[in-house]
């Protein structure tokens, strides 16, 4: 039984009580309905171990596996090379990312032409930034309209990259966002998802998932009953609802 379980089976408990004024649970009913609950370390330690691997964590990864003999589902080493790569593409270095992925898995490249193409779309950006205007359009023309013309999503990507050399100011251009740092961020993380799926590893942590999860819980259960929450999802305190 899990603590989303709790939620559940209280939201069931509530749909047979037609009443329209809300139940009202005390905090020692629900801290006796969650004391009820039985986690065991094992699991809490993976979850921690799956956070902690998928995140990039490698040094804490290893404290961690050394104090909790908790074992991670791939081989640490494998994370210093992934981040590299995450690192590469967020300090603008595509080039190099390109590279560093290629040396872990040629395949990663060869069998995702989505994920090949914004690193070449994050290259132009970059020649973008840089000023190298007729560096940028070759590039465009070589390396990226002949893509463009086999698929309708990656032509229109290309013509909302190169609408960036058409404004002197770019924070006039439609498209300003595509520079902003945010945009790396973005090709970094589909970089790195890609990597741990070819590791066979899942591309978002377990942990952030359950949270969600439980917050959705909270949510449905607030329109049938008042009772403690977990407000600060840091701490895991529950605070007494205001009746």
């Amino acid at each position: 039984m899990s603590l989303f379980r709790i939620f559940v089976n209280q939201l069931e408990e509530d749909d047979e009580d037609m009443a329209t004024s809300k139940k009202v649970i005390t905090r020692e009913e629900w801290e006796k309905k969650l004391n009820a609950v039985k986690l065991r370390k094992e699991d809490m330690n993976t979850l921690v171990m799956n956070f902690l691997v998928t995140e990039g964590y490698v040094e804490a990864a290893e404290k961690f596996q050394r104090e909790s003999g908790t074992k991670p589902e791939i081989d640490l080493a494998t994370i210093t090379d992934r981040m590299a790569v995450k690192k590469a593409v967020q300090n603008g270095n595509v080039e190099d990312a390109i590279e560093k992925v290629n040396d872990l898995n040629p395949e990663i490249l060869d069998t995702n032409p989505e994920l090949f193409f914004h690193l070449q779309q994050q290259r132009l950006i970059e020649l973008i930034r840089q000023g190298r205007t007729e560096e940028a359009l070759e590039f465009a023309q070589e390396e990226l309209a002949p893509r463009g013309e086999e698929n309708q999503a990656f032509l229109e990507e290309l013509e909302k990259t190169v609408a960036l050399l058409v404004f002197e100011d770019a924070s006039t251009c439609p498209v300003k966002e595509l520079l902003d740092i945010s945009h790396r961020l973005k090709t970094a993380s589909e970089v790195n998802a890609a990597i741990l799926t070819s590791q066979s590893h899942e591309k978002d942590p377990k942990l952030p998932s359950l949270l969600k999860m439980l917050i959705w819980a909270q949510n449905q259960l607030d329109e049938k009953a008042v009772y403690p929450h977990i407000n600060d999802l840091s701490t895991g305190q529950l605070e007494d609802p205001s009746v």
